[in-house]
């Protein structure tokens, strides 16, 4: 095999300490393939492309590939929501039942309480993830539960009914579990609009954000970034229908290659887009910025970046609650970041971190073909890290 490919960056200026970062971890095969973005203050400081888009094909990363965005997918879909609100086409507050009269998952105890779209958004509401259980006998296993990545025929209005079968884990807005809450968040912007979700996204979202190359399939398949499971000594390429746990102790998500290129797939809210590092750049921008204001109002935005539940929120993370959408940072120091305090951030399983960092004006994309070293692995603090000592560095010059 030939040596890896250039990874200079597309376009001046870059980040030192970031190209170096990722070359270093293209040769530790820590990750596969890469591209890199970041933004401060609306001006682009950073844009890469490295690593294999195929090893095996040998086939360079290039900056407009697409990737499978799994739970990237969720910040689109929320703030497809939030524009729906600011419309006053739903509530955060109201039942789910006002528009899903028959999703009603009732506790262990038989109470069938009332869920809302603020909840099912910020994962307190009592769901839960079929690979989160803790084997592949749980209850959302034994109803034949989709979430969202795998090769199930089942339709959006099935998954919900299956999901309905199993008991909730606690009462709605009392704790935070991630959940297939934004997977129902998009059933009920169906039932609000009359449309399919994808149309709805596409209405809110991805067009009047100029998102062209995201949705919820692709014709264009050959584009796609072939993902990789992290492994000694390196890498291996991601097969159709292999089960592959995001943490010890669960019992994996079951991945379909061919589910973004399957236009009859049902559109999982949670976890079924494709789209772009740009793309997603856009979407972290106009949250982030002031430009596009009269597309999602500045209350709606500082809505989504409110921590929801108390003290809940991500139990991997001290010092991180959950907004709408994404995690949001209530206190540093815990943390060891450099990211100031209201920062938001998440990723996907296919091997993706994104932070904003509202305070410095910074928006950060790293779009990787690597799971999970891309997601949560020590690649994302590394990237994280030579962000913010390049722009220090910067600062210095």
């Amino acid at each position: 095999m030939s040596s890896l490919p250039d990874a200079r960056p597309l376009a001046e200026p870059c980040l030192p300490p970031l190209e170096a970062v990722l070359s270093a971890a293209h040769a530790r095969q820590q990750v596969v393939g890469a591209v890199v973005l970041v933004r401060q203050h609306g001006r682009l400081r950073h844009a890469s492309a490295s690593g294999w888009a195929d090893r095996e094909q040998q086939r360079p990363m290039q900056a407009d590939d697409l990737f499978r965005l799994a739970s990237v997918s969720k910040p689109i879909v929320t703030a497809a929501a939030m524009r729906l609100v600011a419309q006053g086409r739903v509530s955060l507050d109201a039942p789910v039942t006002d528009w899903l009269p028959e999703f009603r998952p009732a506790l262990p105890d038989g109470t069938r309480p009332v869920i809302t779209l603020r909840q099912l958004l910020s994962h307190s509401a009592g769901l839960g993830y079929r690979f989160l259980e803790a084997d592949a006998h749980g209850p959302l296993a034994r109803a034949g539960v989709s979430d969202g990545m795998d090769d199930s025929t089942v339709s959006l209005q099935e998954n919900l009914r299956r999901i309905a079968q199993a008991p909730l884990l606690f009462a709605p807005g009392q704790a935070w579990s991630y959940s297939l809450g934004v997977d129902v968040a998009g059933a009920v912007l169906e039932a609000a609009t009359g449309l399919p979700l994808a149309q709805v996204v596409r209405q809110q979202v991805t067009a009047p954000l100029g998102m062209e190359a995201t949705g919820f399939h692709t014709d264009s398949p050959a584009r796609l970034a072939t993902p990789y499971v992290s492994d000694a000594p390196q890498p291996h390429r991601l097969r159709e229908g292999e089960v592959v746990p995001p943490f010890e102790g669960t019992a994996g998500i079951s991945y379909s290659l061919a589910r973004a290129g399957n236009r009859h797939a049902f559109a999982s809210g949670g976890g079924g887009m494709v789209g772009t590092a740009a793309d997603v750049m856009r979407l972290l921008e106009a949250l982030r910025g002031d430009a596009h204001r009269s597309w999602l109002p500045a209350a709606s935005v500082a809505e989504m970046a409110r921590a929801q539940v108390g003290e809940h929120g991500p139990p991997d993370a001290p010092g991180w609650g959950f907004g709408l959408g994404f995690a949001v940072l209530r206190d540093p120091l815990p943390t060891a970041t450099p990211q100031a305090a209201g920062s938001w951030r998440w990723g996907g399983a296919y091997g993706h971190s994104w932070f904003v960092d509202p305070a410095r004006g910074l928006s950060v994309v790293a779009l990787t073909n690597t799971l999970y070293e891309g997601m949560h692995g020590a690649f994302v603090e590394q990237v994280r890290d030579a962000v913010y000592a390049g722009l220090a560095a910067g600062e210095q010059a």
